[in-house]
């Protein structure tokens, strides 16, 4: 049976990286990959020279391939099945799945269970307060494999925070759980390091 897996890091995990690698694989193996993320994260989509908007996933070191975007509104599982789902993909590859709502993580486990086709989901496991994202929490609770991707702090610990940084280089406290950015806002970090810069800043 195919299974939904959620693989989770803090930023600059290389989850992107990986998503597209494992997409890359499937393919070299003559396998249909459905390769989708959330419209919410728009970062890296662009126009073409015939005036399409363009929706990619670009890793920091350099890959990057077409995906499609998903609304919030959207049924995976019946947008999946009306497009004939096993002749449509073999795999379903979703990056930046904590964007997903929380009910599109169900409908994911759906496919995997009834169309028996593998659903592998990369993403954040939680925001820059360290707050669980509703479909991250989703994944923690059905998903059938859950792995780690690991990355460090600069202190050399295990980096599991996202912290947020404002434009003056401090660390962001409060505002919306979503605020799209990539390294000039966000940096992976271990715990004690973010709680100890908050500390900092509070004496001033």
């Amino acid at each position: 049976m195919a299974k939904l897996y959620f693989k989770f890091g803090a930023m600059g995990s290389s989850k992107t990286a990986q998503a597209l690698m494992t997409k890359f694989n499937y393919e070299e193996k003559g396998c249909k990959v459905w390769l989708i993320k959330p419209e919410t994260d728009s970062r890296d989509n662009f126009i073409d020279d015939k005036g399409v908007v363009r929706t990619v996933l670009r890793s920091r070191i350099g890959l990057q391939a077409d995906a499609e975007p998903i609304v919030g509104t959207v049924d995976i599982y019946k947008l999946f099945c009306e497009r004939g789902a096993k002749d449509y993909a073999d795999v379903i590859i979703c990056d930046e799945c904590q964007f997903l709502a929380y009910d599109q993580v169900t409908q994911m486990k759906d496919i995997a269970d009834i169309c028996d086709v593998p659903v592998l989901c990369f993403g954040l496991r939680a925001d820059f307060l360290t707050n669980l994202f509703p479909a991250s929490m989703r994944l923690f609770e059905i998903a059938d494999s859950i792995t780690e991707i690991k990355s460090i702090c600069k202190c050399g610990r295990k980096a599991t925070v996202n912290a947020r940084f404002d434009a003056n280089g401090f660390i962001v406290t409060k505002g919306a759980q979503i605020e799209l950015g990539g390294n000039d806002k966000y940096t992976g970090m271990c715990y004690r390091c973010y709680k100890n810069m908050i500390e900092e800043q509070k004496r001033g």
